[in-house]
């Protein structure tokens, strides 16, 4: 399910993949999941730096894990 203007502005920074623009949300495994392929797909096409791609698996990743469930 797709965030809303306000869901999205609610957010902490730390719920996104890259906080200091505040792009790729993830408040749940969806969007973590959704994020993470957003961002190999941008990385793909060369609008997205492999460290940037990286920050985003790591912080995605962590999420798909349930933070050690």
């Amino acid at each position: 399910m797709a965030l809303t203007s306000k869901q999205r502005n609610d957010l902490p920074a730390a719920s996104f993949g890259l906080p200091g623009e505040r792009k790729y949300p993830m408040p749940d495994r969806s969007h973590a999941a959704n994020a993470k392929a957003r961002a190999s797909g941008q990385a793909a096409a060369g609008r997205l730096s492999a460290a940037s791609k990286a920050k985003i698996d790591r912080k995605a990743d962590q999420i798909l894990r349930g933070y050690g469930r």
